[in-house]
């Protein structure tokens, strides 16, 4: 093992075409890379100087591990804190200068700022690799997931900021027609608020009927990508698993849970796979552990390792991954099995039936899943306090 190369850049090395995207605004990077230095002993901090400078290049992002960055509306919030001289300032000449304009008015030019503003970092990377790479997602509004004309328009707007912007689209059963619309006007699409296997096809349903429908109108979709985003801890951790489980006296170990959500990764990584579709899987809202013989493990990455998938990793994975270091193997697991004792519980359960079966739910039903409402009112409030900094400006500059 070479201890010169960070855990990223071992699993990256699983599958030549395994991607790994920075998951929060590439605003933060920087201050985000000072507190890991600042925590890092000194006589290593050198060699975690060098790692880090490979995961993203300042210099030359087309040197970059990280080849694509995901952000959300809490993410955004937080690339506007981490720099408040800067932004606070933006935000008073915008104020100043755009009377005329109410509170989301404000709050949209705003976010589409952030998102500008991070897509342009990423743009060189875009540019190098004729579009396959760099690409930076941004996400609707949230609150208007069952808006479909709504969702619609502020994609085009998100889209018209920079060629590598893709969109973020919720798995709602109005965000699947979006991902169709979307695509066939040659607009990239990353559906997220996702959960279940039923949600993951109806995405990549939607987004080949769209390529069907471009291809027929001649648009170019050369630099078009479409990937769909797994957040399996968001489904693993839902109490509704528990109490369901509980209810028919199967008790559920961390264990049990992670190879649940991993089970449902898995397979739809083999539909995807084996049907040809132009989605990509992407792995997000990863959880470290378990303890295994004594050694702490990270399932959630290193299951999933070798396949031909995109992992989005924030702060949260990523500083466990380089605490753990070397103790971490990666090999190709993302084909292995799930243990047969935890399908048999997941048979058991209908929250787990409803992820784990390509029919376990009907498209109507795609808003009332528990992850669903509860991701939503989660990235809702994201929004939603965005929009609170931004009336203390207001109020301020009165």
């Amino acid at each position: 093992m070479d201890t010169q190369l960070s855990p990223v850049e071992r699993l990256a090395r699983t599958h030549p075409d395994l991607e790994i995207w920075w998951d929060s605004s590439p605003l933060v990077y920087k201050s985000w890379v000072q507190k890991m230095l600042n925590a890092t002993a000194p006589r290593q901090r050198p060699e975690r100087e060098a790692q880090f400078a490979r995961l993203y290049n300042t210099d030359n992002p087309c040197a970059s591990i990280f080849r694509g960055c995901t952000t959300n509306p809490p993410l955004s919030l937080q690339a506007v804190k981490s720099d408040p001289k800067f932004w606070n300032e933006w935000l008073d000449d915008l104020i100043r200068s755009r009377s005329d304009l109410c509170l989301p008015e404000l709050t949209w030019l705003t976010y589409k700022e952030v998102v500008r503003r991070g897509a342009q970092l990423y743009l060189p990377l875009y540019e190098a690799t004729q579009g396959r790479f760099g690409w930076l997602s941004g996400q609707l509004d949230p609150r208007l997931f069952t808006e479909t004309e709504q969702m619609v328009h502020e994609a085009e707007e998100l889209a018209a900021l920079s060629p590598n912007v893709m969109i973020k689209v919720p798995a709602s059963m109005q965000g699947i027609e979006v991902v169709q619309v979307l695509t066939s006007r040659g607009i990239s699409t990353n559906t997220t608020v996702c959960f279940t296997l039923p949600q993951i096809m109806a995405s990549a349903n939607a987004a080949m009927k769209g390529c069907m429908i471009a291809q027929a109108n001649k648009v170019d979709l050369s630099k078009w990508r479409a990937v769909i985003t797994m957040m399996i801890g968001r489904l693993t951790e839902h109490p509704v698993l528990d109490v369901q489980a509980e209810r028919r006296g199967i008790r559920l170990s961390w264990q049990d849970k992670h190879w649940f959500g991993l089970a449902v990764f898995k397979r739809a990584y083999r539909l995807l796979t084996e049907g040809g579709y132009a989605s990509k899987m992407l792995a997000c809202s990863m959880r470290h552990g378990p303890l295994v013989a004594g050694k702490v493990r990270f399932w959630d990455v290193q299951k999933l390792a070798g396949g031909d998938i995109v992992y989005t990793c924030p702060p949260y994975v990523l500083e466990p991954l380089f605490e753990i270091g070397d103790d971490l193997i990666f090999e190709r697991e993302i084909e292995d099995g799930v243990p047969q004792d935890v399908l048999d519980k997941m048979g058991k359960i209908p929250y787990c039936i409803q992820a784990y079966d390509p029919n376990g739910l009907e498209l109507e039903q795609f808003n009332e899943h528990p992850s669903t409402v509860g991701t939503v009112e989660n990235f809702s409030k994201g929004f939603s306090s965005l929009e609170s900094y931004i009336s203390e400006r207001m109020t301020l500059a009165q």
